[in-house]
């Protein structure tokens, strides 16, 4: 069930990037500004310091396990687009489409456009400005960030290295500089957990996997990368490696900082941790980390969406413009500048549509688990498809992290049943435009 980007894309896209960049641009996709949040409601679930260091760990390790699958899956589809190639393949042509429009146009787009209103946001913390300041500055960062882009893979990865680079070592100087050098530790008492500890352990686990998000984003640039099936496996598992160990550094300094009472439920977590340890110009120095893990996480989703929307078009599902190729830089331009309009339209025309990425957020579980699933449907439907990297612990592990979302999917269809029903219609809402491309299609070929 190959399609037309198989052979189409080899003059297109350049293999520009080597494993250093593929692993930055997954540390750069998963830390973003949800370390600094999300652990308080993880601590809500879990006021133990063991459990909740256990819950961090546990993220990592079911994110690993969905990083084998995707690692087989990559180097057997070495092509930009990432889990719209894999779904297309081992399920349907609709499949693939269906994860790929709600990828590009909603998730991708929606969040360059609210990391953009974050990152203004952050800003007039410091410069109060009027909310059309706010929404120019946002538009201007969206514009900038797509310029950087279009000058090339190469230039987008460099902005995106040296941006993983200092917002890592930001935060490995925290750590050090907190409790673990300085022993500001606060002492804890052991707190038990209620009888539904394996439901507590499980709410715990649903923030924290949304944590660790953006840990296939080498996947979705496979055709850019050089010696693909031995750096895209790579990759994951070392990207993965480091945001995993920066996570627990990180979680350690907060549990040991704050009491366990005050960090369970806190919003601001990593601000109130940086004010316990070095005072008001400690939550300074975080927002500013904040602002700037935001410009990385911004310019890494900018980098990544587009290949999407390429690799649709290669195959005839969206226009064929947005293939194109600029022959100099080797950058999708049209693809990027389409891109950067939904997100533009997002910022200044639905300004409120950002709030509609909280909705996608059950379609993305189930994508995922159909992306994890999809390495068992190939194992069956193509056995002699060469595989140069084959997923180790299969097909035990990586079911593992089919579960842990299942539970997950599960849990949210009970707490939140209006919501998964917004984000199934979301993703349903593609089929119209499928049926259009497809009939193109049929139309536009020789009979």
């Amino acid at each position: 069930m190959s399609g037309a980007g198989d052979n189409a894309e080899g003059p297109g896209l350049k293999k520009s990037l080597g494993l250093v960049d593929a692993t930055m641009l997954v540390i750069s996709s998963v830390i973003g500004v949800g370390i600094f949040f999300t652990p308080g409601a993880v601590a809500q679930a879990l006021p133990n310091r063991t459990w909740f260091f256990l819950a961090w760990l546990t993220g990592g390790l079911l994110s690993l396990a969905g990083a084998l699958a995707n690692a087989e899956l990559g180097a057997m589809f070495p092509r930009a687009g990432g889990d719209y190639v894999y779904l297309r393949e081992a399920y349907h042509p609709i499949a693939g489409f269906l994860v790929g429009w709600l990828s590009f146009f909603v998730i991708y787009a929606g969040t360059v456009a609210t990391l953009a209103v974050g990152f203004a946001d952050g800003v007039a913390s410091f410069f109060p400005m009027s909310p059309l300041a706010k929404q120019l500055l946002a538009g201007l960062v969206i514009a900038a960030t797509s310029f950087v882009n279009a000058l090339g893979v190469r230039a987008g990865a460099r902005v995106n290295n040296v941006s993983a680079f200092l917002k890592v070592a930001a935060l490995v100087a925290i750590v050090a500089a907190g409790p673990l050098l300085f022993g500001k530790s606060h002492a804890e008492t052991a707190v038990a957990l209620p009888a539904s500890s394996t439901l507590s352990f499980g709410a715990a686990l649903s923030p924290v996997l949304f944590t660790y998000l953006g840990w296939n984003a080498s996947v979705y640039v496979a055709s850019e990368i050089r010696d693909v099936e031995k750096n895209l496996p790579r990759s994951l598992f070392i990207g993965l490696a480091v945001c995993t160990t920066v996570y627990l550094l990180v979680n350690v300094t907060y549990a040991l900082t704050l009491p366990m009472a005050q960090l369970a439920g806190e919003g601001a977590v990593g601000k109130e941790t940086a004010i316990a340890l070095f005072g008001s110009r400690g939550g300074t120095l975080v927002s500013i980390l904040i602002l700037a893990s935001v410009l990385g996480a911004l310019n890494a989703n900018t980098l990544v969406g587009p290949r999407i929307a390429y690799a649709m078009a290669k195959d005839g599902l969206l226009f064929r413009s947005i293939a194109k190729v600029h022959a100099g830089s080797g950058a999708p331009r049209v693809a990027i500048l389409v891109q950067a309009a939904v997100a533009l339209a997002v910022v200044f025309v639905l300004r409120g549509f950002q709030k509609v990425l909280d909705y996608t957020t059950f379609a993305i579980v189930l994508a995922t688990i159909a992306d994890t699933l999809a390495l068992y449907m190939l194992r069956v439907r193509a056995p002699q498809k060469p595989r140069p990297y084959r997923a180790w612990g299969y097909p035990v592990v990586p079911f593992l992290y089919v579960l842990a979302n299942g539970v997950i999917a599960v849990s949210m269809m009970i707490a939140k049943p209006r919501e998964c029903g917004i984000g199934v219609a979301i993703l349903l809402a593609g089929l119209p435009f499928y049926f259009f491309f497809r009939r193109a299609m049929r139309l536009s070929s020789p009979s």
